[in-house]
């Protein structure tokens, strides 16, 4: 298994869980911004915890490589449905924040794939 494959999805999958838990701990940083967004507040804690599934999947797939593939991809397609509502609010000022988390999880899946 290549050091930077390792590297790399263990980075991402701290990222996108500290994600999940200032999601889960409705710190303000991200609550207000969904707020804006229009997100309704049912969904913050089934969103946390998507997250969070998606950073243990990471970790989990540096050993069972399948559900690492499978986390990449499911945090990979929430983070572009994030960056799609970000963009639907018209709050082009923020969104590199989903950004941010996306393509430290693609880089993961490629290096994976390719290790």
């Amino acid at each position: 298994m290549a050091i930077a494959h390792v590297i790399v999805t263990i980075a991402a999958a701290l990222w996108v869980g500290f994600s999940a838990y200032s999601l889960l701990t409705k710190a303000a940083f991200v609550i207000e911004p969904l707020q804006h967004y229009g997100v309704p507040q049912s969904w913050w804690a089934p969103l946390g915890l998507l997250k969070a599934a998606g950073a243990v999947g990471l970790l989990v797939g540096l050993v069972i490589p399948w559900i690492g593939v499978a986390a990449a991809v499911g945090v990979i397609l929430y983070f572009s449905g994030a960056v799609v509502t970000v963009l639907r609010a018209r709050s082009y000022a923020t969104v590199a924040y989903p950004v941010l988390y996306l393509v430290p999880t693609a880089a993961a899946l490629v290096l994976g794939v390719l290790a």
